[in-house]
């Protein structure tokens, strides 16, 4: 793509304004190297990336600090001499922190299908000993460590301990030497890695020793007395076997890092990498954009985009829909002067360049564009009195340059192409390019004021009309599209808002007149109702806004409302069920009050609803339905004809329900004949109950053998016998009998929390 498309569409301007989102300079630098891909899936990639960053940004709350440019090192450690210096290693541990940080905050979201993100960031290996090696020797404000090794914590104890013993002797030797007065602030400093005295001038002549120094001022010396000449000496032979030992340790940290050079350099480049991406993040959020979708092939739609420079500058700058429909390869906007015409053609190019970049872009959610390999651009003056080029020659120039370059996979902007010439010619000329380039399949964005450009707008199946918009009182420009309609120029209406001389326009206006050609008329009343609709459909808009809100928040209210009362019906049932379990209330009573429980949850509104095809005639023992009102399913253990009622059960709960509140277990209606078993059922899912307590024991043991015979007729696969926990009589003669009945394959007491001791659970053959 040629470097004058960057600078017409004013491309660099949004590097420049990402790179200062950028908190390092190699980070600032990168941003100023972005250019759009050269392939598709490149484009692709780096959209994938950027949301991936933005969803790891925003849920980790993760951020940049500020890091050297490391780029020189890595030519450094190539050469086997080469040794760093401490500053330049306590940078890499600044680059390798940030690294370590970025990774263990991904980490966390090992979960997430961030793969683009962490192949991108942190696709090679990760340079342990270098990081262990640098941690160890340097501490946090970049100095080396003493533990680094045995002979420099030796050097370095040693220096300190000369140092207290010159501490105390010269303070001794200034009592004694009575020298209090001649001594400025401190009894002892350092000059020329020596420790010295700091006294007055005047004074220098009392004792006697060696002056190294004066002040800028000249009042004060730096003496060195006789009796610390030695002990300076030996100061020095183990500065100088300090330094030694310093640069082995540089030069082993150095080995180190030259050893792991390509992980320590790929762990840099992915901290200059997640730079770059928190720039492109604080530009989205800057002017709210996005990373829009990129197709191979189709029809471009921008939606509610803003041009990036504008929305940069102001929040509130206007946004428009800026869109080809399937089959259209161009758009012709016309209009008055100042409308917004050049801004549109502009805002294509630009988000075009953005998109391609793998940038975000002021546009709404989507937008999408074809991938376009080649943007061509002619706008503004392109004259040049040195060359002794005109305006029209140069985009005849241009045209002729870069016409065998044009494809299907290329943009081109013509802003007032042809406007340097006669017009009819210029309009002639206008029409034939656009013809070619529909013939080539590239897509086209022209402004014009051409008549016959205009007509050509709307006659041409593979063109789209645009019009840009003015408010009809007052003809400013409301910098909005109408499309399928051509606008009016109001060349006067501008000149007269500019303050062009009132006998000028009247002239104009009667040339005009005579001339016969005054079509303003038509499009002004165009121009009005296209910006009446526009109101028209962005009330809509507002008011489709505002109900969608409040129909959301009423969904997400009556949602909590119902999820409380179903919650605190089912404690309610639980409650019942758990009391009859318990003998705390008799069998009646607690079919009482679950029929209570269940009228409160009848009325819910999800308890109302009707299924489709699904009637009482349809429920039989045996089948599966679902409970409308909890929204689970169970098993019909009894049917009460009379009442229209089933009895359900749910999860272990048995109760009593209206058939309008049940329906279907599946989406798919189950077809079950009446009779003592549903078809398609197996046995083991009916279970028969009979309750018999309060009988005596011949009595419930004929009452048992009725409800035997009962539940095979039924094909029923198991029996809950409720017999009581009493003194245990009752239970021994159930059990006796069960022992001896042939259908019976076996029995138990239930567990706890179903009755225990006082309900035997029986599995029929």
């Amino acid at each position: 793509m040629e470097s004058r498309t960057f600078q017409v569409l004013e491309f660099p301007k949004i590097l420049g304004a990402l790179s200062g989102f950028a908190v390092s300079e190699p980070g600032a630098s990168a941003c100023l190297e972005i250019r759009p891909f050269t392939s598709f899936a490149e484009v692709r990639r780096a959209s994938e990336l950027f949301e991936q960053a933005a969803a790891w940004v925003g849920e980790s709350g993760f951020r940049m600090t500020p890091f050297p440019d490391m780029a020189a090192v890595f030519p450094h450690i190539r050469r086997e001499t080469a040794v760093l210096d401490q500053d330049a290693l306590f940078a890499l541990r600044i680059v390798l922190d940030i690294a370590r940080q970025a990774r263990e905050s991904l980490d966390a979201y090992e979960e997430r299908e961030w793969g683009t993100l962490r192949e991108t960031l942190f696709a090679s290996g990760w340079p342990q000993k270098t990081v262990s090696g640098i941690t160890r020797c340097l501490d946090g404000e970049g100095q080396i460590r003493d533990e680094s090794s045995p002979d420099l914590l030796a050097v370095r104890q040693e220096i300190r301990a000369i140092h207290q013993r010159c501490t105390k002797r010269v303070k001794d030797f200034i009592l004694q030497e009575n020298l209090s007065q001649a001594m400025q602030d401190e009894y002892m400093t350092i000059s020329s890695d020596r420790y010295v005295l700091p006294i007055k001038s005047n004074f220098k002549n009392k004792t006697k020793g060696i002056i190294h120094d004066y002040s800028q001022t000249g009042e004060t010396c730096y003496f060195e007395p006789l009796f610390l000449v030695e002990t300076n000496n030996r100061l020095q032979e183990l500065k100088r076997e300090e330094r030694e030992e310093e640069y082995k340790i540089l030069q082993y940290l150095t080995a180190l890092v030259r050893e792991e050079a390509e992980e320590v350099h790929e762990a840099y480049l992915g901290v200059v990498s997640i730079d770059v991406l928190m720039a492109k993040i604080c530009l989205a959020d800057r002017f709210d954009g996005r990373a829009i979708e990129i197709v191979e092939q189709g029809a471009p739609s921008l939606v509610k985009a803003r041009h990036p420079l504008l929305a940069l500058a102001d929040d509130s700058v206007q946004a428009i829909d800026i869109a080809l429909l399937e089959g259209q390869k161009a758009m012709i906007v016309s209009g008055g002067n100042a409308g917004g015409k050049t801004v549109c053609l502009k805002t294509v190019g630009l988000i075009g360049l953005m998109a391609f970049s793998g940038l975000p872009v002021p546009a709404r959610e989507g937008s999408r564009l074809p991938f376009w390999t080649d943007v061509f651009v002619i706008m503004g003056d392109e004259q040049s009195l040195e060359e002794n080029v005109s305006t029209f020659t140069a985009q005849i120039q241009y045209l002729r340059r870069v016409w065998d370059k044009v494809d299907g996979n290329s943009l081109f902007i013509l802003d007032e192409f042809g406007a340097g010439t006669d017009p009819t010619q210029g309009a002639a000329l206008a029409q034939a390019v656009i013809d070619s380039l529909v013939e080539k399949q590239a897509t086209t964005f022209t402004a014009t004021h051409f008549p016959a450009l205009k007509a050509y707008a709307m006659a041409a199946e593979s063109v789209r009309a645009a019009s840009v918009l003015f408010d009809p009182s007052t003809k400013k420009p409301l910098f909005k599209l109408a499309y399928d309609q051509v606008g009016a120029s109001i060349a006067l209406d501008v000149a007269k808002e500019h303050g062009l001389p009132n006998e000028i326009l009247t002239r104009a206006e009667k040339y005009l007149l005579l001339d016969g050609s005054d079509t303003s008329a038509v499009l002004d009343r165009l121009n009005a109702m296209a910006v009446k609709r526009e109101e028209e459909l962005d009330a809509i808009e507002q008011e489709r806004r505002k109900i969608e809100k409040k129909r959301a928040g009423l969904e997400a209210k009556f949602e909590q409302e119902r999820t409380r009362i179903l919650k605190d019906v089912q404690a309610r049932a639980q409650d019942v069920v758990k009391q009859w379990q318990a003998d705390r209330i008799g069998r009646k009573e607690a079919r009482k009050k679950l029929a209570q429980v269940r009228l409160k949850v009848e009325d819910l509104g999800g308890a109302k609803k009707k299924v489709p095809g699904f009637s009482f005639s349809d429920i039989v023992p045996g089948m599966k339905v679902s409970y409308l009102a909890w929204n689970k399913s169970g098993i019909v253990l009894e049917v009460n004809e009379k009442k229209q009622q089933a009895k359900v059960d749910i999860g272990g709960v048995a109760m009593w329900v209206k058939a309008d509140n049940l329906g279907p277990a599946s989406a798919a209606k189950k077809t079950a004949s009446k009779g003592p078993k549903a078809a398609g059922v197996a046995p083991s899912d009916l279970v028969v109950e009979v309750d018999l307590r309060g009988n005596r024991a011949d009595v419930a043991i004929a009452e048992l053998e009725r409800a035997l015979d009962d539940a095979l007729r039924k094909g029923a696969g198991k029996m809950e016998i409720v017999h009581g926990r009493g003194t245990g009589a009752l239970r021994r003669e159930v059990h006796d009998f069960l022992a001896h009945y042939p259908a019976v394959a076996k029995f138990s007491l239930a567990n706890e929390d179903r009755g225990g001791d006082g309900m035997t659970e029986v599995t029929l053959k």
